[in-house]
């Protein structure tokens, strides 16, 4: 019975998580390059990648360009937050206690 709310807690918190910018800015800081290595060094998150990237699109000449990243990051961290939420909305209906 508790797995349901167990799972669709946990699912809904990492989405939390990762769409809140700024806790991650205060808590976690700011690399200052991305790290392709996800195992050596810091890594960039993606709030962080969108915070820094639009202090960029003020540059006249490839301001549109990192403009267009900001624009692909953010669709692409909604993106993540929706999946999760529908996933956990899944899961909490499947281990839903059943009702008569």
């Amino acid at each position: 019975t508790a797995v349901a709310g167990i799972v669709t807690g946990v699912t809904l918190s990492i989405a939390r998580v990762a769409g809140e910018t700024a806790p991650l800015l205060l808590i976690l800081g700011t690399a200052r390059s991305v790290n392709w290595n996800p195992f050596d060094g810091a890594v960039q998150t993606l709030p962080v990648f969108i915070y820094q990237s639009l202090s960029q699109t003020s540059n006249a000449k490839y301001g549109a360009i990192w403009e267009d990243r900001v624009w692909g990051a953010a669709f692409v961290l909604i993106v993540i937050v929706m999946v999760l939420n529908v996933i956990a909305r899944v899961v909490g209906s499947v281990f839903a206690p059943k009702t008569k």
